[in-house]
């Protein structure tokens, strides 16, 4: 337990103050009507935008995330969340526009417009309470332990008394500010958060005990955790850390803010700015931020961690009062952050705090928004005024808060959770892909996935199942689940696609018309739709795809090289630092040429 200074108390007072001021300013407009709770009238800047991404996915578990993993398994543990650049990259150049053409409120409301009937009325309620509340309180489940493990490690606090301080505060500026509320407030929080993880590094790699960069990345805890890439001679190493998440996860697995296909909270932000090219926009910004520059502080951290916190016993020998059942190297982040001096320990507080102010607020709007516009709205009260909607709104968001911080309390740790949400959503992600662009998928071939997925999940998530089928003794080796997962619910909602009934032609002309997929998977309903004298296509231009495609793929280069040149430049390898760099110019300089052309067919 740290003691505050008075310095440090300021710094936390004012960040909650001016946090409820802005929430309380914006109240009086975020409540006229639901698009302006939930989307602040869809006139949102990229800029703003792409901040608010950044800030939203700095949340206090990731942090603890970051350092369970590499002190475990180095730094290239990572690569289990890196890959999901690539999917990132093709919500920016492929999805985003798409997503601002459908002019939805949320993008469970797609299911109505993409599929018909009773089914897609079916999809779009039950969706909205299985991602907008189970889903969601799992995810905020999650960002609430690393608080209450910071709290405990940091502040002396219970688990009780640290939901109720930071819970409520949170609750009530993202109950009266609404969407405009969160996004204002995540400018702010962006920046604390960045000044408090670049603050914490910068002293504490500096501390006597370590000694500067140079000692650390020589320490015999530190040097065989430093490696970017995974030991090649380790074959389990490489198949579970980069092949499988670069071939497999990132298309396949659906995970909040990384969707393939774009989806959740950041399809929010893509649906609330002033166009399509906005919405590019905030997308591109926040993929460079989150995966090449963000997690450097905390890597460093964690390492750093190894010297002074080997092993969970000598976490648990300075910080006896913590729960046994809270014990893990996720906590080394925290402890190392008791070192800190006043005022820098007041600013890297008020960045934590910020951190699970900004993750909180923007799940508790999101997952709002789907119980309102995709449940309630459609299934309690269809003729609800905006008021009653914004009401309603309010009480779900306090609802959600509640069950979460109830949930948090039996969690251990963040990548137990990780893995969770990774195997239920595993195999699903390939629809949300196709579905913009293959007109046979159906209501059936969502539904159909989304059970086998959690269905399949849920058996193999059985010690005895997994260890029958996936260990040394078994059929196959522990790598094999998650791809197990995905090859037998690809097959299921493959198969239940082709004995399905297709889209009525009508449901599918209107949802081409609106949004423009193009691209050949739509051929034989344009043509349909001619001979009905309909004329589908607004224009004649070159289907963008392809140029989109290869801004994926430059967009990875270019990210992708941006972070192992921040690795070595750090490490102090110069020549690989400078190979890394130019490799970072170069795919940035075609990129831009890319970029271009696709922001011609987008306007």
């Amino acid at each position: 337990m740290v003691q505050l200074s008075t310095l440090d108390i300021i710094l936390i007072a004012s960040f909650f103050l001016i946090t409820l001021f802005i929430g309380i300013y914006v109240s009086k407009k975020s409540g006229k009507n639901s698009t302006e709770y939930f989307l602040s009238g869809r006139t949102m800047p990229w800029w703003l935008l792409g901040v608010s991404m950044v800030a939203t996915t700095f949340s206090t578990d990731t942090p603890n995330f970051v350092t369970d993993i590499v002190r475990k398994d180095g730094v290239s543990a990572n690569w289990m969340w890196w890959s999901f650049l690539i999917t990132g990259l093709l919500t920016v150049f492929v999805y985003a526009k798409l997503w601002r053409k459908s002019n939805v409120k949320t993008d469970i409301e797609f299911y109505q417009l993409r599929y018909g009937g009773k089914p897609a009325k079916f999809l779009r309620g039950f969706r909205a309470l299985y991602l907008g509340f189970l889903f969601n309180v799992f995810a905020m489940a999650g960002v609430t332990l690393a608080a209450i493990k910071i709290g405990s490690i940091m502040l002396g606090l219970q688990p009780w008394e640290t939901i109720v301080y930071a819970g409520t505060v949170t609750v009530i500026f993202s109950a009266l500010g609404g969407f405009k509320g969160v996004v204002y407030t995540d400018f702010i929080l962006f920046f604390t958060a960045m000044a408090g993880a670049i603050g914490a590094a910068y002293y504490l790699i500096n501390l006597p005990e370590i000694g500067g960069i140079e000692a650390l990345i020589n320490h015999e805890n530190v040097v065989d955790k430093l490696s970017i890439l995974p030991d090649f001679n380790n074959t389990e190493a490489i198949i579970t850390l980069l092949i499988i998440p670069l071939a497999v996860q990132w298309w396949s697995s659906w995970y909040p803010g990384a969707e393939p296909g774009g989806g959740g909270y950041i399809a929010q932000r893509m649906l609330a700015a002033k166009d399509e090219n906005h919405a590019i926009g905030a997308t591109f910004f926040f993929n460079i931020m989150h995966y090449a520059l963000r997690p450097w502080p905390w890597i460093l951290v964690a390492l750093a961690s190894l010297v002074i916190f080997p092993d969970i016993a000598s976490i648990q020998e300075a910080f006896p009062n913590v729960a046994q059942d809270k014990l893990g190297h996720d906590l080394a982040y925290s402890a190392m952050l008791t070192k800190l001096p006043s005022g820098l320990l007041g600013l890297v507080l008020a960045s934590l705090i910020a951190a699970y102010m900004s993750t909180i607020s923007t799940h508790l709007n999101w997952g709002s928004s789907y119980i309102v516009n995709d449940f309630y709205k459609q299934h309690v009260n269809k003729e609800a005024s905006e008021k009653e909607l914004v009401t309603v709104g309010k009480v779900s968001t306090v609802i959600l808060m509640i069950f979460s911080a109830l949930f948090a309390l039996y969690l251990q740790n963040a990548k137990q959770l990780f893995d969770i949400i990774i195997m239920f959503g595993a195999g699903t992600g390939l629809i949300f892909i196709l579905r913009w662009f293959w007109w046979r998928i159906n209501s059936w071939s969502e539904i159909s996935a989304m059970i086998v997925s959690g269905v399949i999940s849920l058996i193999f998530s059985s010690e005895k199942i997994s260890l029958l089928f996936f260990s040394d003794e078994g059929f196959m080796p522990s790598w094999a689940k998650l791809p197990t997962v995905v090859l037998i619910t690809t097959i299921i909602w493959l198969i239940t696609t082709f004995i399905t009934k297709p889209e009525e032609e009508e449901v599918l002309e209107n949802f081409y018309k609106k949004t423009q997929p193009g691209g050949p998977g739509w051929k034989s309903v344009i043509l349909k739709a001619k001979n009905k004298n309909i004329e589908l296509e607004e224009n004649n231009e070159a289907w963008s795809v392809p140029s989109g495609i290869l801004a994926m793929l430059l967009g990875c280069v270019l990210i992708y090289s941006c972070m192992f040149a921040t690795g070595y430049w750090i490490y102090g390898e110069t020549s690989l630092a400078i190979y890394t760099s130019i490799s970072a110019v170069i795919s940035g300089y075609l990129l831009i040429k890319t970029w271009s052309k696709i922001k011609t067919t987008v306007l």
